[in-house]
């Protein structure tokens, strides 16, 4: 039969009918006579009898004919079958998706850039987050070129995107709104300028950051009509698929890149540091239950008096650093200690000791980076999986090959 399915578009047409049929008889057998129920199940037998016997189309387009009128006589139809039948493909869609997500392959985007170099966040050139004095940035971005043509569009399939807003009145700022979102895409974002709203159509990902806070925004700067308000050069934060699969069979491995939920981070020092409750980390595990965890002055870790080095497999490139430079921001530095980035285990030569069945986690950009250094271990039960796929943006990380 499968080999006549292919061959024959009779019956691909009659088996599809026939599937057709026997739902509709499936979801109205309670409403439907004994004598119609006898009825439609002697043409659907037949018909099935007509294709299991490689009958001839003549024969096979009679079968359909009487399954119709028999179909036609008893069943009853549908108001509007058309739009039942897509919204039944969409609901099977969405529950397909949503046990994909739930139990194989979950989508996740970097929030920071704690992960760097390994994994990027959303980085913007110039960056005003960074600096004290907006001043400062003007002539940086200044110097921003936006390209045409198809070298844009190369750009942005490299994460690359540009935002240039120009006055269109004279006046301050007035009012920022949050990008208009729908699904996980942001369609406009407006601004009011000496009261004239500036829209801006799909602007780009600002990370955990606001508009506001990249560009240096100044609500007291009095901008001219054709002034540059904003002109910066966006890098989209990696996008990549999380393996929900293997740690039901296996426990994480150090080393690994792993996702958690936040809620397992001690209360306390979610409050303190004011860290969400309902959102995902993405960190490199360091350590795991039962072992005694140290920083040395060489920004090694030490596990149970043992040395972590470059041949241990997932910390190849997190201690290729050159001991003689100084540690960096998102360069591979090792793992800094001190009393604001390591308060759990600064001054402390004993180091941490894991209570059991539970990890400690750190960020690759140990500079810059919120992580077990200062809030300690989590349970294990709130790991959901590990770092498995970059698919976007299409850059030098794209793949399997950044968590090595």
């Amino acid at each position: 039969m499968t080999l006549q399915w292919f061959l024959s578009s009779t019956v691909r047409q009659a088996t599809a009918m026939r599937r057709h049929v026997q739902k509709l008889v499936n979801h109205q057998r309670d409403l439907l006579s004994a004598q119609a129920l006898i009825q439609l199940q002697n043409a659907l037998t037949e018909m099935d009898q007509t294709i299991q016997q490689h009958s001839g189309k003549a024969e096979l387009q009679q079968r359909m004919d009487n399954l119709e009128k028999v179909a036609n006589n008893w069943l009853k139809p549908y108001p509007n079958p058309a739009w039942r039948e897509n919204v039944e493909v969409l609901l099977v869609a969405l529950a397909i998706a949503m046990g994909i997500r739930t139990f194989l392959l979950q989508p996740f985007k970097i929030p920071t850039g704690s992960m760097q170099p390994t994994l990027y966040g959303v980085t913007s050139y110039p960056d005003h987050s960074r600096r004290a004095s907006v001043d400062e940035m003007v002539p940086a971005a200044e110097k921003i070129e936006v390209p045409g043509g198809l070298d844009r569009v190369r750009q942005w399939f490299a994460g690359v995107s540009y935002l240039v807003i120009k006055a269109k009145a004279d006046g301050p700022i007035q009012d920022v709104r949050p990008p208009f979102k729908l699904l996980i895409f942001n369609i406009y974002q407006t601004l009011k300028i000496g009261g004239v709203t500036h829209r801006v159509f799909f602007p780009p990902d600002y990370g955990s950051l606001t508009l506001e806070k990249r560009a240096g925004l100044n609500a007291s700067k009095i901008y001219h009509k054709g002034d540059d308000v904003v002109r910066m050069k966006i890098i989209a934060g990696d996008h990549l698929f999380v393996d929900r699969l293997t740690y039901n069979f296996r426990p994480p491995k150090r080393g690994e890149i792993i996702v958690f939920e936040t809620k397992g981070i001690p209360e306390r020092a979610r409050d303190y540091f004011g860290i969400p409750g309902d959102q995902f980390y993405i960190k490199r595990l360091v350590g795991l239950g039962g072992e005694q965890i140290q920083i040395g002055e060489d920004r090694h870790l030490t596990v149970n008096g043992e040395r972590l080095t470059a041949s241990i497999p997932h910390f190849e490139r997190l201690y290729s650093f050159d001991p003689k430079l100084p540690p960096e921001d998102s360069r591979y530095s090792g793992h800094v200690d001190g009393p604001f980035l390591a308060p759990m285990f600064h001054n402390k030569p004993e180091g941490f000791r894991i209570p059991d069945r539970h990890y400690l986690a750190m960020g690759d950009n140990t500079v810059n980076s919120l992580d077990s250094r200062s809030w300690g271990a989590f349970p294990s039960e709130y790991v959901i999986g590990k770092g498995f796929f970059v698919y976007w943006p299409l850059s030098g990380r794209f793949g399997w090959g950044y968590h090595r």
